[in-house]
C-alpha cells in the first residue's frame, strides 16, 4: 500500500520505498522492534529474567501476525497495540511459557506506537536526504551550466527584464540547501524514543524506571528525552511541517517549470520517454507529469500538515483524539513528501534546457524588456522622471504600431541627442543587464560547496 491507499495511484503521487516503511507490516514492525528493545533492556537491568528477552524477540516478526486478524479487535479497542500485544503473548507462550508474564512489561501501548512510529521516521529519513542531495546536486548543475544562459525574467507572469536560467536554478538551490539543514537539526529533536508508562511516571517500574529507560534508548540507538512526550507533539509537527515546506519549495519549482514548458514559451522540459506525458487522444501533447504530481502534492501538503498542528492541543498526560488523528495523516504526509522529491530529482537531473528558445523569447516584445536600462541612462541626462515617461510614451507607440522599441525611439530627437547609436547597441543588448547574476550564482555555489 501507498499513501493514497492504492497500488494503482500510489507509484505515482508517493515512494515506494517509503510507502512500505509505512505500511501495516512497517508499523507493526516498529511496534514489534520496541518490544524486543525493551525486553532486552529489562533483562539488562534485572527488572526480567535474562532467559525472557530472547524469548520475547524471537517472536518480534511482523510476518508472525496478520494485521487484518488484528484490524477488527484494533477497532474495538481504540489501538493496536492491545490485540498486537496479546498476539505477541500468546506466541511466546507457545515455546516459552514462563516469559510470556514478561511481555510488555511496565510499558503503555503510547510506548509502543510513538516510538514506533519514531523508529519508521527515522528509515524513511534516509531516502528522503538521500533524493535531496541528488535534487541539489542536479540544481547545482543546471546552476553552474547556466550561469550566463540568458532568458526573459517574468513578474506577475510578465516579461520583465533579462535574468539567467542559472540564477533561476541557483534559486532554487538555495532554498533545497535551507531543507537539508532543517532535517539535519531536525534529527537529534525528533529521532528519541517514547517511553513513559501508564502516566509518564514509569511506576510500574519502581526505582530502576529511569535505568530501564536508558537501556531501551541503547538498544534502539535513539536519543533518551528529558521526560516523556506523550502529549507534547511538538517534534511530530516540527517534522510536517518541515515536510510542508520542502513540498511548497518543490512545487514552487514544478509551477515554473510547467510554466517554461508551455508551448508558447518551450524554454525547459522534464525529459522525454516511452508513455511519459502522452495524451489519451492527441498524439502531439508532452504533458508535464512530475509537474502535476508534485503540484497535486503542493496542495495536499498544508492541510495535512494542518492537521498535525492542530493535534498538538492534547489532554493532561494522555491525548483523546488528538494522538489518534496522527496515525494516518504523518505517514501520508512522509510518503508524499518522499515521492515528490523523488520524481523532481529525476526530472532535475535529466532537464532538457532550450537555450535558443531562451534567447528567441528574450526578443518577443521587440525590445521592450530593455525599456528600463534604456530608463536609466536617459535619466542620467534628463532626469529619472522625464526620462521614464518618455520611454513608457514611446513603449506605448512601440505596441500599438508593433514595432521594435529601438526604432521607436531613434526617431525621437530629443532621446538620440542624448543617446547615440553606440548606445543604443550597449542598451538593447541584454547580456550587458544582467547585473550581479553570475555573482549571485557562485555566491550559492559557493555556499553548498562549504
Amino acid at each position: 500500500m501507498t499513501s493514497d491507499g492504492t497500488q494503482l495511484l500510489g507509484p505515482l503521487f508517493g515512494s515506494p520505498a517509503v510507502a512500505a516503511i509505512f505500511s501495516d507490516h512497517g508499523r507493526l514492525q516498529g511496534m514489534l522492534d520496541f518490544e524486543a528493545a525493551l525486553a532486552a533492556a529489562e533483562a539488562r537491568i534485572g527488572v526480567i529474567p535474562a532467559a525472557a528477552a530472547p524469548a520475547i524477540s524471537a517472536k518480534c516478526r511482523a510476518e508472525l501476525f496478520d494485521p487484518t486478524a488484528l484490524a477488527r479487535p484494533t477497532a474495538r479497542a481504540g489501538t493496536p497495540v492491545i490485540p498486537l500485544v496479546k498476539h505477541l503473548t500468546a506466541l511466546v507462550a507457545v515455546d516459552a511459557p514462563e516469559a510470556a508474564r514478561f511481555v510488555h512489561w511496565g510499558a503503555t501501548s503510547q510506548d509502543a506506537m510513538d516510538t514506533g512510529l519514531v523508529l519508521q521516521l527515522r528509515d524513511a529519513l534516509v531516502p528522503i536526504d538521500s533524493d535531496l542531495t541528488r535534487l541539489a546536486d542536479a540544481l547545482a548543475a543546471l546552476a553552474a551550466a547556466h550561469k550566463l544562459t540568458l532568458l526573459p525574467g517574468r513578474t506577475l507572469l510578465q516579461h520583465a527584464l533579462p535574468v539567467t536560467f542559472g540564477l533561476k536554478a541557483a534559486g532554487w538551490l538555495d532554498a533545497i540547501e535551507r531543507h537539508r539543514t532543517r532535517l539535519a537539526t531536525l534529527r537529534p529533536r525528533l529521532l528519541v524514543l517514547q517511553f513513559g508508562g501508564a502516566a509518564g511516571t514509569l511506576a510500574a517500574l519502581g526505582d530502576r524506571g529511569l535505568a530501564v529507560a536508558a537501556a531501551l534508548a541503547e538498544e534502539l540507538k535513539l536519543t533518551l528525552p528529558d521526560v516523556p512526550w506523550h502529549t507534547e507533539r511538538d517534534r511530530l509537527a516540527e517534522l510536517a511541517t518541515t515536510c510542508g515546506m520542502i513540498v511548497g519549495t518543490l512545487g514552487k519549482i514544478a509551477r515554473d517549470l510547467s510554466l517554461l514548458m508551455q508551448t508558447d514559451v518551450g524554454e525547459a522540459f522534464e525529459p522525454a520517454g516511452e508513455g511519459r506525458g502522452g495524451s489519451s487522444t492527441m498524439p502531439h501533447k508532452r504533458n508535464p507529469v512530475t509537474c502535476a504530481v508534485v503540484m497535486a502534492a503542493a496542495t495536499r501538503a498544508p492541510g495535512l500538515a494542518a492537521t498535525l498542528l492542530a493535534s498538538m492541543v492534547q489532554e493532561h498526560e494522555r491525548s483523546l483524539g488528538g494522538w489518534h488523528a496522527e496515525w494516518t495523516v504523518l505517514p501520508e504526509l512522509v510518503v508524499l513528501t518522499a515521492g515528490a522529491l523523488s520524481q523532481m530529482a529525476d526530472t532535475m537531473a535529466n532537464l532538457e534546457v532550450d537555450v535558443d528558445r531562451m534567447k528567441a523569447n528574450l526578443d518577443v516584445t521587440q525590445g521592450l524588456i530593455m525599456a528600463e536600462a534604456v530608463t536609466l541612462a536617459l535619466g542620467a541626462k534628463l532626469g529619472r522622471l522625464a526620462a521614464h515617461e518618455r520611454v513608457e510614451a514611446a513603449c506605448r507607440r512601440a505596441l500599438s504600431e508593433r514595432r521594435h522599441l529601438r526604432q521607436v525611439l531613434a526617431e525621437d530627437a530629443v532621446v538620440t541627442a542624448q543617446l547615440g547609436s553606440l548606445d543604443f547597441d550597449r542598451l538593447f543588448d541584454p547580456h550587458n543587464y544582467v547585473g550581479a547574476a553570475a555573482a549571485l550564482v557562485e555566491r550559492v555555489l559557493a555556499a553548498r560547496r562549504k
